[in-house]
């Protein structure tokens, strides 16, 4: 295996985690914003109202991103052992 197949496996991997996480993350940070800027606005200073939306935010879209994320899951694992056989063979 050359250096070259390793590194584009690798930029293959993360860039495929990336897109995986990518919505949950900016739905968590859309969520932080906007209770935040509630907290800001009623001046309520409690640390963990923050939390309990978050969590009901990411497994929402958990749920209904989860068939997509799988899909481009198993689509990185096929492209890892399709070219697996054309590497080490």
């Amino acid at each position: 295996m050359t250096p070259e197949a390793v590194i584009s496996i690798a930029e293959r991997g993360v860039m495929t985690v990336l897109l995986i996480c990518g919505p949950l993350l900016i739905l968590a940070l859309v969520v932080g914003l906007v209770v935040s800027i509630f907290q800001a606005t009623t001046q309520i200073q409690e640390q963990t109202l923050a939390f309990i939306p978050k969590i009901v935010a990411v497994f929402v879209g958990l749920i209904f991103f989860a068939p997509w994320m799988l899909s481009h899951l198993i689509s990185y694992a096929n492209e890892i052992f399709t070219n697996l056989t054309r590497y080490v063979g």
